[in-house]
């Protein structure tokens, strides 16, 4: 794919915040996930095999297509020949480059690792995104066949039930109660959808406004992990990423406070983030670690016993690591499990609706049939 020149020096001069709020627009591709990944996997790369970090920056920029990538990356190398390190370089990059990342860096720099932290960085991305991935499979089956049933039950009682109302009428004071509900549910549809349209499309609108206030995402980080099938693998799925960032940054010689902090960054969820700073706040007294997990309503005890014990035997970044291969490996078994329950659950509750459906319009045919008979 051919890079367009006059794009690609039009990005390169714009400064970080102008790049920032024109981002969106079609000459300037905002940088990806994916493509921050293999900035990070091909510089690692060509670190291990001897290459200085400048030539390394330099071989790098001539793989990149997306002219933000490019126009970013010749930004680090101007700062890099100024005698800047690169941490400082990244960390002029906050969409791109997160706190815990720069901090990594500038850990790895201090103690000349940069491309193992860089492979790690790497590793963590990875492990992630098919943790994202396992969620996402997980309840898009269920969704859909929520979807599809809900779907076909409109389709019924608007396309099908119509077709049998003069039919009906006929045996208007013998018909089921469940296909005079549906009859009239059917009814209701016909002459009303544009108004139910226009509800469900307000009610939508505010709901999207009221997530988005402080009120609201309190309120729904509050369900998320309180709810009471899927608050355990919200719960855990936070703690598996607060545990690897804090294991990794405490491995690497960043301070405790400061990988504490990255911590915070990486969880969305402001209920979690509290418990976060309580941890930050017990540190900060002197108190460990162990005491900021302390009866916690979402916290399995067992962490907070492991990371007394890491504490205890000067090996808290290995505790660390080790409790959030295992609540991974126990997020995703329960992901799978939950999922495998939730497909016949809704299959069952789908054949039920359609078996009410067709019962309620083969009964008043036979009644009907026997009638006329």
């Amino acid at each position: 794919m051919a890079i367009n020149t006059r794009q690609l020096k039009a990005a390169e001069k714009l400064p970080a915040s102008r790049k920032k709020l024109f981002a969106g627009w079609s000459f300037i591709k905002p940088i990806s996930d994916k493509e921050r990944k293999f900035f990070t996997g091909q510089l690692a790369l060509l670190l291990e095999t001897g290459t200085s970090l400048q030539l390394s920056l330099q071989a790098l920029k001539k793989q990149l297509v997306n002219p933000a990538m490019i126009s970013m990356v010749s930004e680090l190398l101007t700062d890099i020949e100024e005698g800047r390190q690169l941490s400082f370089a990244l960390g002029k990059h906050p969409q791109v480059f997160s706190s815990t990342y720069v901090n990594l860096v500038g850990a790895s720099e201090d103690g000349g690792f940069l491309h193992e932290v860089l492979e790690q960085l790497l590793t963590m991305d990875e492990k992630r995104e098919r943790l994202r991935q396992t969620v996402s499979s997980a309840i898009s089956y269920p969704i859909f066949l929520l979807v599809f049933a809900f779907s076909v039950v409109v389709f019924v009682l608007v396309v099908v039930f119509p077709k049998f109302a003069d039919l009906f009428s006929q045996i208007q004071d013998q018909l089921p109660v469940t296909t005079v509900f549906l009859m009239a549910t059917s009814e209701i549809l016909k002459q009303y959808w544009m108004i139910i349209l226009g509800c469900l499309a307000i009610i939508f609108v505010a709901f999207k406004f009221w997530s988005k206030t402080e009120q609201g995402i309190e309120k729904l980080d509050w369900a998320k992990l309180n709810s009471p099938l899927v608050g355990g693998i919200f719960s855990q799925l936070y703690l598996v990423q607060s545990l690897r960032v804090l294991s990794m940054s405490l491995n690497n010689g960043v301070g405790i406070l400061d990988s504490l902090r990255a911590c915070k960054e990486v969880v969305s969820n402001r209920i979690f983030r509290n418990l976060i700073i309580n941890v930050e706040d017990n540190v900060a007294r002197g108190n460990g670690v162990a005491a900021g997990f302390a009866n916690s309503t979402f916290i399995p005890p067992i962490v907070e016993q492991m990371i007394n014990t890491g504490e205890n035997t000067g090996n808290l970044p290995k505790v660390l690591s080790r409790l959030s291969d295992h609540f991974e490996t126990e997020l995703s078994v329960k992901l799978q499990t939950l999922s495998r329950l939730a497909e016949p659950v809704m299959l069952l509750v789908m054949g039920g609706v359609v078996g009410l459906i067709v019962s309620s319009l083969i009964l008043p045919i036979f009644k009907l049939s026997r009638a006329v008979g």
